[in-house]
C-alpha cells in the first residue's frame, strides 16, 4: 500500500524546483477591456482590462512521473504596476477538457473568474489538475498531493513567464477556490504555510470544499440517506486508485456490476459526469429503490470499510482530509447550510478543529443559508472579493505604493458620519456593498472629507475604494453599526 506517497510527492516537488524548467509555452488566448469585463460580472469594482494565456508547464502525474500540466494564467491589462498574485482553484469538472485552460471553448466557462479577479488588479492563476487538461491519465480526484504539485509547480511556471516578459508581481499570494476547487485551495494553503511558512500567503478563502473526507463524506457515502449526486463517489474511487493502486485492480472488484459499465465510460472518455451521474440515479432507483450512493459499492466491500479502520479506503480518505491543521494568516471559510452537494458539516468541522487548534485570524461564515451548493456560489465568492480587496496591494514597482500613506478612515465601526483624512486633491472614494452596488461617492477637494452620511446604510461590511487622478486605487474594509 502506498499510503505514504504524499510524502514522495512532495520530495519530487522539492527536487524538480531545483533541477528542472517548469515552464514549457505560454499561448495568447484572448482579451476583454474593462468595460467588456464589467459587463460580464455587472460589478462596478473592476479596474482593468484583461489578458489570457494558456500555460504548459512539467509536474508530476498520478505516479510521480513528469508530465505536461496545462492552466490558464489571466492578467490585468495594465502594465504599469506590480499586482498580488491569486490562485483560483476550480470545481469539479464534467470532463477532461472541461477546465480553465479551455475558456472560450464548450466546458472551460469556469475559467472566466480568471477574468473577474485579474479585473480586480490579481495576476490570476487557474491550474487544471492533474490528469485534466492536457494531463494525461484520469483526474486525482481530491487527492492532496497532487493538487497542491499541480499548483504550485503552475505558479512556478507563471512566475517564470511573467519575469521574462516584463510582468510584475509583488510578494502577495491570495487562495480560493470553490467545491473540488475548495478543497484544492485548501491543500495548497495548507501545504504553503506548513513548508514554506506563514509568510508566504496572504490570505485565503476556501469555499464550500468537502474537507472532510474519512468523517463527513464517508458517512454520507455509506448512510442511507439518498444523495442525487452519487457520481462523485466512482470520480473519488477512480482518482484515488490512479494514485495508490490498491482499490481495485478491476473496478468490479469495488463497484457491482451492474454499474461497471457506465463508470468505465466516464474512466475511459466518452461519457461526461453529467451523464454518469444521471445514469446511476436511474439505476440505483431501478434496483434499490432510492438514490443512495453507496449502494452501488459490493456489500463485502462496504461492510469491510465499514468494520476495518484499517481498510485501505479508510486510511487513504483519512491521509486527505484537510481540516486538522491552524492557518495562522487571515482565512475564510464560506458555506451555505442547504448545501445538496457539499454537506455543510465540511466546514463546521474545520472550523472547530481549526479554532481548537489556536487558527488567530479564522473566520467561518454560512453567506447563504438556504441556498443549495449551485446558488451558493455567487454569495462565497463575492464575500471572498470583499476580503481580498481589503489586503490587496498593487504598486508601482518604483517605491511608490499608494497603499503606503496617510489615509485614515474613521470611526470604524461607523455609525452615522464618516470621515476621510489623508487624501490628495481630486481623488474619488466610492464606497460598495456586499453585492458590489455603488453606495454613495465623493470626490475631494483637499486632505480631508468629513460629512460622508452612512446614516442609511445597513448593518455588515463594506468595501471603500480611495482612486487616485492617475487611475490607482486602493481599499478598505469598512464595519456600519446602528
Amino acid at each position: 500500500m502506498k499510503i505514504l506517497i504524499s510524502l514522495s510527492f512532495f520530495i519530487v516537488i522539492f527536487s524538480n524546483a531545483v533541477f528542472s524548467q517548469k515552464l514549457v509555452s505560454a499561448t495568447y488566448k484572448g482579451a476583454r477591456t474593462k468595460q467588456q469585463v464589467s459587463s460580464l460580472f455587472s460589478l462596478p469594482l473592476i479596474k482593468y482590462g484583461a489578458k489570457y494565456y494558456k500555460i504548459l508547464y512539467t509536474s508530476p502525474d498520478a505516479k510521480g512521473n513528469m508530465d505536461t500540466l496545462s492552466g490558464l494564467l489571466v492578467l490585468p491589462d495594465d502594465s504599469r504596476f506590480e499586482y498580488p498574485r491569486l490562485v483560483y482553484q476550480h470545481g469539479t469538472s464534467d470532463c477532461k477538457k472541461c477546465v480553465p485552460s479551455f475558456y472560450g471553448s464548450s466546458g472551460g466557462e469556469e475559467g472566466q473568474l480568471g477574468l473577474l479577479f485579474a479585473g480586480l488588479g490579481f495576476v490570476s492563476i487557474l491550474p487544471d489538475y492533474v490528469g485534466m487538461g492536457e494531463g494525461r491519465g484520469f483526474q486525482t480526484y481530491v487527492h492532496a498531493a497532487t493538487t497542491v504539485s499541480a499548483s504550485k509547480d503552475m505558479l512556478d511556471a507563471c512566475l517564470e513567464w511573467t519575469s521574462q516578459n516584463n510582468i510584475f508581481t509583488n510578494d502577495q499570494l491570495f487562495i480560493t477556490g470553490y467545491s473540488q476547487g475548495g478543497y484544492a485551495s485548501m491543500a495548497l494553503h495548507k501545504y504553503f504555510e506548513e513548508f514554506q511558512g506563514s509568510t508566504s500567503v496572504t490570505a485565503a478563502a476556501h469555499l464550500s470544499g468537502p474537507y472532510s473526507l474519512s468523517g463527513v463524506m464517508r458517512n454520507l457515502i455509506l448512510g442511507d440517506v439518498p444523495y442525487f449526486y452519487p457520481a462523485y463517489i466512482p470520480n473519488t474511487v477512480l482518482g484515488f486508485n490512479e494514485v495508490y493502486g490498491n482499490l481495485y485492480a478491476d473496478l468490479g472488484e469495488f463497484f457491482k456490476s451492474e454499474y461497471v459499465p457506465d463508470i468505465l465510460k466516464y474512466y475511459n472518455g466518452t461519457s461526461t459526469l453529467t451523464t454518469l451521474n444521471t445514469k446511476l440515479i436511474q439505476l440505483l432507483q431501478a434496483n434499490t429503490g432510492a438514490s443512495v450512493g453507496g449502494r452501488m459499492i459490493r456489500d463485502d466491500v462496504k461492510a469491510e470499510i465499514i468494520a476495518n479502520p484499517d481498510h485501505p479506503a479508510n486510511k487513504i480518505l483519512k491521509e486527505n482530509d484537510l481540516y486538522d491543521w491552524a492557518p495562522q494568516v487571515p482565512t475564510r471559510i464560506f458555506y451555505c447550510t442547504a448545501d445538496d452537494q457539499v454537506p455543510f458539516l465540511n466546514s463546521v468541522i474545520a472550523r472547530d478543529t481549526m479554532l481548537a487548534n489556536g487558527a488567530p485570524l479564522l473566520s467561518v461564515t454560512d453567506v447563504s443559508p438556504n441556498s443549495t451548493h449551485g446558488q451558493c456560489v455567487t454569495p462565497a465568492l463575492t464575500s471572498t472579493v470583499l476580503f481580498f480587496l481589503g489586503l490587496q496591494k498593487i504598486t508601482t514597482g518604483i517605491a511608490d505604493d499608494f497603499t503606503n500613506n496617510n489615509i485614515t478612515i474613521y470611526p470604524n465601526p461607523v455609525l452615522d458620519i464618516l470621515s476621510i483624512d489623508g487624501l490628495n486633491e481630486k481623488e474619488t472614494v466610492t464606497i460598495f456593498n456586499a453585492d458590489g452596488q455603488i453606495i454613495t461617492q465623493k470626490v475631494s477637494n483637499g486632505s480631508t472629507i468629513s460629512n460622508m452620511d452612512t446614516s442609511q446604510m445597513t448593518d455588515g461590511v463594506y468595501i471603500v475604494m480611495i482612486q487616485a487622478s492617475d487611475g490607482r486605487t486602493q481599499t478598505h474594509k469598512l464595519v456600519k453599526i446602528r
